[in-house]
């Protein structure tokens, strides 16, 4: 879990960050050594009531370890503890994370956009969805059933209507209800999902690009899971053509504390216009003197932010390069042959039954039993007794008319059906599909 050579690098980081400081008087500041080893024991002691994130037997919720790189990065820069409001609080931290955002929008397409690191995704998407409404004043938000709770929660603190639509056999969003929605004249802006949270599915961006010729309104990219996956090579053709469509969205929402390696929180917004910062515009009479360059702070609706999530993200964009082919990308490779690995084989077991091919690197599948409510059943129960052999997995409810087609003799007795769900984040996974189908069938008998 800890290796000697991270503290290593970071105590020589240290030293070459201080070099930059040695011509200050010299300053110390005290503090009861002793004092400090025991609150910090005592700390160590209570962080041990946690699930092995880092490991790959933990296969549950979206959790992945940040790379070494971001956590040394990270800690060194939280000696001059930056804030990335404005360049009086973290000038070199501000700079670095320009650049961060410029590398990103080129992942997409973009050369020139509008945008900043957050404290996660739904801050950027509160920030797609509140530019949103000051285009189109008053008009309704549309996202598909799958998509992320917090489009609609957003769409309420906004004060603007929101609607959800259906989704087809895939988990996908619907495109046919969104016309539906679209011929009533007044819908805004579409969210489109870019790997939804639950199922991994990818919403037909292509498809909704044609509606907007037609009927003309927003769309937002909430690719805060899947966003990075345009840079992988291993992609079905359909799900390659609608991430290559990405350069076509108005505002795009990733997540770099996801797929990006990245400590919590680390969210980012781009906008594909750059002039919707007008929209942000705001004066302080009293702080930032320093520097009459555009700051963060004019571009956010989060003041104070951590500089040293741009610090972390720019060595890490340093060191793995956001490019196809390059290590990076290979790693999201890795992950999206765990999750197609794990769905063959549980398509084999006599106890198990896997849903929808995998799109990305999630997989759901379900316990096999006589009835939906003896299903959600055992799924639960194989969920706690995995837990108790360090297999940590997730769960999830879905639609008895959703899960269905793949459990045709299944009698249903209930609206919903409790399934598990792993999502393979880490490309170690690969290596451990077996043993993770061991301990399920294990679980299972």
């Amino acid at each position: 879990m800890i290796d000697k050579r991270e503290l290593e690098l970071l105590q020589g980081a240290l030293a070459k960050l201080a070099i930059g400081f040695s011509n200050l008087p010299d300053f110390e500041e005290d503090f009861d050594e002793d004092a400090l080893a025991s609150v910090l024991g005592e700390a160590a002691e209570r962080m041990q009531d946690n699930y092995p994130y880092f490991h790959p037997q933990y296969a549950g919720q979206m959790l992945k370890p940040p790379h070494p790189v971001a956590r040394i990065a990270y800690a060194m820069s939280l000696w001059i503890n930056p804030n990335n409001h404005a360049l009086d609080g973290g000038r070199a931290s501000s700079a670095m994370e320009k650049e961060c955002i410029v590398e990103l929008g080129t992942m997409f397409g973009w050369t020139d956009p509008l945008g900043h690191l957050s404290g996660g995704g739904t801050m950027a998407n509160l920030e797609a969805l509140w530019v949103a409404g000051r285009m189109h004043p008053g008009k309704r938000i549309i996202a598909a059933t799958q998509a992320h709770y917090t489009h609609s929660r957003l769409s309420e603190v906004l004060g603007l209507p929101f609607s959800a639509v259906g989704v087809s056999n895939d988990g996908r969003m619907d495109a046919a209800a969104v016309e539906t929605l679209l011929q009533l004249g007044d819908v805004g802006t579409v969210v489109v999902t870019m790997g939804n949270t639950g199922l991994g599915a990818v919403d037909p961006l292509l498809e909704i690009l044609r509606l907007r010729d037609k009927y003309k309104f927003r769309i937002h990219a909430d690719a805060a899971y899947g966003g990075y996956f345009g840079l992988s090579n291993a992609l079905s053709d359909a799900t390659s053509q609608a991430y290559a469509a990405l350069n076509h969205v108005d505002s795009i929402v990733i997540d770099p504390h996801k797929h990006g390696l990245q400590p919590y929180g680390c969210g980012c917004i781009l906008f594909k216009d750059p002039s919707v910062g007008r929209l942000y515009k705001h004066g302080s009479p009293y702080t930032y003197f320093s520097s009459a360059e555009l700051h963060l702070g004019e571009i956010s609706l989060e003041c104070s932010r951590p500089g040293a999530s741009a610090v972390a993200l720019w060595a890490t964009q340093r060191l793995l390069p956001l490019v196809k082919g390059g290590e990076f990308a290979s790693d999201l490779d890795e992950c999206l042959s765990a999750a197609r690995a794990l769905h063959h084989r549980l398509g084999a077991s006599d106890f198990f039954t896997p849903l929808m091919q995998p799109e990305l690197d999630i997989v759901v599948y379900a316990a096999n039993a006589p009835t939906t409510t003896a299903a959600s059943k055992l799924a639960r129960d194989i969920f706690d007794r995995a837990a108790s052999r360090d297999l940590h997995l997730a769960l999830i409810e879905l639609p008895v008319s959703l899960a269905k087609q793949w459990l045709p003799d299944i009698s249903v007795d209930s609206e919903t059906v409790t399934c598990l769900r792993s999502v393979l984040m880490k490309p170690a996974h690969k290596e451990w599909v077996e043993r993770i189908v061991q301990l399920l069938e294990e679980c299972a008998a």
